[in-house]
């Protein structure tokens, strides 16, 4: 069974705050005797689940059409902060030790329980420290997910955590639907759209549950 993980673009989906909203009008409809219905968006790459790509924090780095689609099908392992971590804390090293044991996988996605996928964005979220990000960088990590609207924290403007992944060839996906996915291993196919040149791409992501 294949489950959708991805936070849908709709008129409802809540953009980062002064950030472009998504929005999709006709431009021709056949009530009006047109021969098809034609829509249209305009949207920030960064409403809904979408890839950051390099460029979005590295002027001379790799733009949406450099993303590595290896990185984003495969194998992953879900993660969830307990119900006791507070917003206000850091996710260290231990904690994300701890949180991933043995598991050798490529790809980690972390379910916080601070998303948007019920319409509001949230106020925080906790976020890895940048010794954390980098642990998962020499680890091997090549996809690190989260279902907060960005893998640092709301108010940062050093986006340590950003630079320390995508800066070193780890990738990131960001506002995932998590709620209803249990803690395992699971099969993530999210490859993100074919865009050029800009610094996110759209991701539709699916999970399936990994038997055996």
């Amino acid at each position: 069974m294949w489950h959708d993980i991805s936070v849908p673009l709709g008129a409802g989906t809540p953009e980062w705050p002064g950030d472009h909203p998504f929005t999709c009008g006709w431009t021709m409809r056949r009530e009006d005797g047109e021969s098809v219905n034609l829509a249209a968006i305009t949207t920030s790459f960064h409403v809904g689940t979408h890839a950051d790509a390099p460029v979005h924090v590295h002027s001379e780095w790799p733009a949406s059409d450099g993303l590595e689609l290896g990185a984003f099908v495969g194998e992953a392992l879900v993660v969830a902060l307990p119900a006791s971590h507070g917003v206000a804390q850091d996710i260290d090293l231990p904690l994300l030790q701890r949180l991933i044991g043995e598991h050798a996988v490529s790809r980690v996605l972390l379910r916080t329980g601070h998303t948007s996928a019920a319409g509001i964005f949230p106020d925080d979220w906790p976020a890895l420290t940048a010794e954390a990000a980098t642990w998962l960088v020499d680890r091997g990590v090549k996809l690190w997910g989260v279902d907060a609207p960005s893998v640092d924290r709301r108010q940062s403007k050093s986006l340590d955590v950003h630079h320390a992944l995508l800066g070193r060839g780890t990738f990131v996906l960001e506002n995932l639907d998590l709620r209803h996915i249990e803690t395992g291993v699971y099969e993530l196919i999210a490859p993100p759209l074919a865009v050029i040149g800009a610094d996110a791409a759209p991701v539709r992501a699916l999970l399936r549950r990994r038997v055996g």
